[in-house]
């Protein structure tokens, strides 16, 4: 699927999520240099059209670009914090380097797996066990 902006594609039942996407909304299109960007949650989007699994977008945020390329996790939201720009560009810029992107992926899996119990979470964050 063709789409015009990059999709970041989220957990729409987990609390802590959607107040993560309801904050970038507000604050990382303030700043936006490069273009738009949607995000929708899996739960209603065509993730078929899109080129993901659901069982993949049960565990992670994904970045999808309009040429159909998918980014997961911590590269997901570096890419996203790369399309802001600004301060939060270099940041997102800083995510992607090799010595750093293993720290940010487990980061990213820690705060995954544990999004049940930060502000905003409820069982319903939980991960699926698998």
């Amino acid at each position: 699927m063709s789409v015009p902006d990059p999709v970041l594609v989220f957990d729409g039942d987990c609390a802590f999520c959607s107040s993560c996407v309801r904050w970038a909304e507000k604050y990382l299109r303030q700043t936006l240099a490069s273009g738009g960007w949607t995000a929708e949650p899996f739960q209603f989007a065509d993730l078929a059209a899109l080129g993901v699994s659901a069982e993949r977008a049960e565990h992670e945020v994904l970045w999808v670009t309009p040429t159909g390329a998918v980014y997961g996790g911590a590269d997901a939201v570096s890419r996203l914090l790369m399309r802001t720009g600004g301060v939060f560009g270099w940041l997102g810029g800083l995510l992607a380097l090799a010595p750093v992107r293993p720290l940010a992926a487990a980061g990213y899996r820690l705060v995954a797996r544990n999004r049940h119990r930060l502000p905003g979470g409820t069982a319903a964050c939980a991960l699926p066990r698998g």
